[in-house]
């Protein structure tokens, strides 16, 4: 019997359950670059079954990942139970027909109606849950993305619309075109932009459900990384200005903190890292590719923090704290 908590995601009738899945990571990664480390598809399968058993059945994916290959292990993992998930998956990176990245973005109203069937094929279903402009492109204005989304609804491909990155005037701007259900943002210990820049409150003034990604700083907030050659070769945050030099030292000094913060409550790093996020009111989706994790991961659900514990994990990581940026520049 699962007892992972359900809440309403956003204000258009979508129940979540308050930790989802992300699938990023089970697959390579954008041309060729693996994301964190090397795929293994039949521990990323079991794992997939395993979070279905916990009712962690929010699924995240995107047609950028691999791309396509997430979008195919996920609809190869729901063959049979499509209807005890609640599937999300993502377009507006643009993809070309060899099914590489172009480096570009595309959210045009005919890349919307090709994206969808795509991902449709890939995911071996007939509808998705909650549809999300994962990147905005700065060439079609977003009423003319959202109007095409919204179609899609009115034709039964796709239940609900998210966004996801974008300011808080474009996400208002969207939610007048057509009710937008969630907002998909990186938020963690590590990356708390989100309250400076006024898209969380944005989020809550509109009634729009806000999903985090990212909740462990790309897996930095386990406290498992101690140097930069923990990074497989191929490991795309070896890129990441966040986990380069002086910076990697300078958050590596955080986390520690964080770790010690943890050992003296008998959690680990990464579980007192995601129950900060779910405390403040939003729904994660940590992503793994292994059952062990995951089961951590969930286990962390249910360990609600008090005032003081809160407190003190603002003192330790404060907004702004982290060094160096998410992404590499032109990312």
């Amino acid at each position: 019997m699962n007892t992972i908590t359900r809440v309403a995601l956003g204000s258009q009738g979508l129940e979540v359950p308050i930790e989802g899945l992300g699938c990023m990571g089970m697959t390579g990664g954008i041309n060729g670059m693996s994301v964190y480390g090397e795929a293994d598809e039949q521990e990323s399968l079991a794992t997939l079954n395993r979070a279905l058993e916990l009712g962690i059945n929010l699924l995240d994916t995107a047609d950028l990942y691999g791309p396509m290959h997430n979008e195919r292990l996920v609809g190869k993992a729901l063959a049979g139970r499509r209807a005890e998930v609640i599937l999300a998956t993502k377009f507006g990176f643009e993809v070309d027909d060899q099914e590489n990245w172009t480096g570009g973005y595309n959210g045009r109203p005919e890349y919307v109606r090709k994206s969808i069937e795509r991902s449709l094929r890939n995911l071996r279903t007939d509808y998705v849950d909650l549809y999300y402009l994962h990147r905005l492109d700065p060439a079609t204005p977003i009423e003319e993305t959202v109007g095409a989304m919204s179609r899609l609804v009115e034709e039964g491909k796709v239940r609900y619309l998210g966004l996801s990155e974008v300011p808080a005037d474009i996400l208002q701007r969207a939610h007048q075109v057509h009710p937008i259900t969630a907002l998909q943002t990186e938020y963690s210990l590590f990356d708390r932009g989100v309250e400076e820049n006024g898209v969380l409150q944005a989020t809550r003034d509109l009634g729009i459900g806000f999903v985090g990604y990212s909740p462990l700083g790309r897996g930095f907030l386990s406290g498992e990384i101690k140097s930069p050659d923990d990074f497989e070769p191929t490991d795309s945050r070896r890129f990441f200005p966040r986990y380069q030099g002086e910076n990697f030292y300078r958050n590596l000094a955080l986390v520690e903190k964080l770790q010690s913060m943890a050992a003296a409550k008998g959690i680990t790093a990464a579980q007192l890292a995601l129950a900060w996020v779910l405390a403040q009111d939003v729904v994660a989706i940590p992503g793994t590719k292994r059952r062990t994790y995951l089961e951590q991961n969930v286990a962390a659900a249910a360990m609600p923090l008090t005032p003081g514990e809160l407190a003190e994990l603002d003192a330790i990581l404060p907004v702004g704290s982290a060094a160096g940026q998410a992404y590499p520049e032109g990312f």
